[in-house]
């Protein structure tokens, strides 16, 4: 067991503020391998003292407790010292998806009401004119090192029930939502993952997004334990299993996709160690039989677990079950023993719409109560959309959304937002979206497109025109043209036909 068990472990208040003062601040918090600078290791007295920085920076330009302030940037050391600075002087950080293109990215610094942004060098151009900017590395008056201003700072206490960030998320409304989340919501998570066991050995690989919840929950996780944390900018299959090698790195989180592309990597993987792993925890979509079985060949000492979360209720959901049963493949685990959960309007009482209470629940949408309302029940229970089955031990495995959004590479896509997108080429008059199996992502998004009288388009033109309007993961990686969609017999585009036809297409193109 951990000397440092939950019930001597320091009282954390503040979700920027989880380092632990009695423990050796000397020990690399991150191993930060670089994006357009090297490979450099950050103590916890380094991040501790940046993240400080931030925050008697903020507090002395008079931001006001509350205000929101957005991060635009790819994963580095500074993105993490701004976001626990900004919580800790009292107000919320925005991390924001920098894969979003400029309009999206605009809407949401918008939307959040930012007062100031951070940036690394890559999205400066990305952000609109006229809104106050710190950029990472920069070497100006507005670079990061300038903002800071050193010295202790008393980090802030939040009320209960506190707003600490908000992560935005896409959804049937057509645009991203910001997800409040609070302090409490959010330290729950990291203390309860820690609670019970010494973690402080482990090493654990993050190359998703920090504007992912998994990736931001698995940090504050790694600084409860006194981890380290070995950050990759970004996801690169090679570079993500050299590193493992390299920084003997213990813990693996990722979603499907990016262990199915590590895989295909089979001459480097032949040659490289990775015995040092321990733990594998993947999320975010389906895990296949074939892809768990492949896993466990490759990581022979690790325990691998497929897992569930959301970013309204946060990702502690599932765990084991509580008589020793092992976990199936396929399941995403039995419900844990602090988190309320009912499947609701199935017909069979062991599969319906997954409905969940849980200390990580949001506080809301900002700025839509009347959506809040819609997916929250009058007795508190967040309805999460998707459906699950029940099994006669307990577990729980996902089924698939209420409605016709489709998991691709770890993002959602709404097909609905994507016809509305490819309907704004002047050429179009109507499309449909669906998804198809594909080994990589998943999924991944084709289209059927009507055109205009008299107008004329190629495929390349179409995806070209998506490229240009919305994430590279929501472009339909196929487009075929028909005289008119077919319809159903409620007058609604019959999605059924169009996945038949999609099927025949693919198999003539590959015969």
């Amino acid at each position: 067991m951990d000397k440092h068990s939950p019930h001597d472990m320091p009282r954390f208040h503040n979700l920027g503020d989880l380092i632990d003062r009695s423990r050796d601040l000397d020990k690399p918090a991150l191993l930060d391998l670089g994006g357009e600078q090297p490979p450099r290791t950050v103590s916890y007295r380094a991040l501790d003292a940046a993240a400080a920085g931030v925050a008697t920076a903020i507090a002395r330009r008079g931001y006001a407790r509350g205000e929101r302030v957005a991060i635009v940037s790819a994963n580095r050391a500074e993105f993490l010292a701004a976001y626990c600075g900004i919580m800790r002087a009292g107000l919320v950080a925005v991390p924001v998806n920098f894969k979003f293109p400029r309009a999206m990215i605009e809407y949401v610094l918008r939307d959040c009401d930012a007062h100031l942004v951070f940036c690394d060098p890559p999205r400066r151009k990305e952000l609109p004119a006229g809104l106050p900017l710190v950029e990472f590395g920069g070497t100006g008056a507005d670079g990061f090192d300038a903002f800071l201003a050193p010295g202790p700072f008393e980090t802030v206490r939040p009320q209960p029930g506190e707003a600490a960030m908000f992560l935005y998320t896409s959804g049937s409304t057509g645009r991203p939502k910001g997800v409040v989340l609070s302090h409490q919501s959010h330290i729950w998570v990291a203390e309860t993952r820690t609670a019970g066991k010494d973690w402080s050995d482990q090493r654990i690989l993050v190359a998703a997004p920090l504007y992912h919840m998994n990736a931001l929950a698995l940090a504050k996780f790694a600084s409860v334990a006194h981890a380290t944390v070995i950050l990759q900018p970004q996801f690169n299959a090679r570079d993500y299993i050299e590193a493992i090698a390299r920084y003997r790195a213990t813990w693996l989180t990722a979603v499907p996709p990016m262990m199915a592309m590590m895989l295909r990597e089979t001459d480097l993987l032949e040659r490289t160690d990775l015995s040092s792993v321990q733990n594998l925890r993947m999320g975010s979509a389906p895990v296949s039989q074939s892809l768990m079985d492949q896993l466990r060949c490759t990581f022979p000492n690790a325990s691998i677990l497929n897992a569930y979360g959301t970013t309204e209720a946060g990702p502690i959901v599932f765990g084991p079950h509580p008589n020793g049963v092992a976990q199936p493949a396929s399941s995403v685990g039995y419900p844990h023993p602090q988190v309320r959960l009912r499947l609701a309007r199935g017909d069979d009482a062991l599969e319906g719409v997954l409905q969940m209470k849980a200390p990580a629940l949001m506080n809301g949408y900002h700025k839509l109560p009347e959506l809040t309302r819609e997916v929250m029940t009058e007795d508190g229970y967040y309805i999460t959309g998707d459906i699950f089955r029940r099994d006669e031990y307990g577990f729980h495995y996902f089924v698939g959304r209420v409605d016709d959004m489709f998991v691709s590479g770890g993002e959602n896509i709404y097909p609905s937002e994507v016809e509305r997108m490819l309907e704004r080429h002047p050429a179009v008059e109507q499309a449909s979206v669906i998804g198809v199996a594909d080994e990589i992502k998943g999924a991944k998004p084709v289209a059927f497109v009507v055109l205009k009288h008299g107008q004329h388009a190629t495929e390349q033109e179409i995806i070209a025109h998506a490229l240009a309007l919305a994430p590279a993961y929501e472009h339909p990686r196929r487009v075929w043209f028909l005289p008119e969609l077919p319809l159903a017999g409620t007058n609604k585009i019959d999605r059924k036909a169009l996945e038949a036809i999609a099927a025949g297409e693919l198999t003539s193109a590959q015969a």
